[in-house]
């Protein structure tokens, strides 16, 4: 199962380690069937993000984001779109996800159209909860 993971998951799994977002990094570190994929624009966003004065995340738990990012994920170019989108911002996720075939794990579902492969983390692990108990 290809993914594309959203900032604010791994914004919110810094934050809140017992959360679902925490519990999908558990997922892509231990489960061999999860395979998240990204590019440098996502890298470059993760990063610029997880600096935010504001959110007080340590340097250290900063660069362990963008090491496991590195580590667990594959790189992969999409082709851009064109559909609208509240922010463009997001349009990098979108695009990698649609291009892979993937699921597109995010906190902000209003950010992007209403379709299937969009999933909250609450959603993604209902469905891979739900895909064992089918296998």
């Amino acid at each position: 199962m290809i993914i594309v993971v959203d900032t604010n998951v791994f914004i919110s799994s810094a934050l809140s380690p017992m959360g679902n977002p925490a519990k999908i990094v558990d997922c892509i570190e231990n489960n061999m069937d999860l395979k998240l994929y990204y590019n440098f624009d996502i890298l470059a966003e993760y990063e610029r993000v997880l600096a935010y004065d504001k959110l007080k995340i340590v340097k250290e738990k900063k660069e362990q984001v963008i090491e496991f990012v590195q580590k667990f994920g594959k790189m992969a170019v999409p082709v851009p779109s064109d559909i609208p989108l509240p922010d463009e911002s997001d349009r990098i996720f979108y695009d990698l996800a649609k291009e892979a075939g993937a699921y597109l794990i995010t906190g902000n579902k209003k950010h992007y159209p209403d379709e299937e492969f969009i999933l909250t983390p609450a959603e993604f692990l209902e469905k891979i909860d739900t895909d064992k108990g089918t296998s």
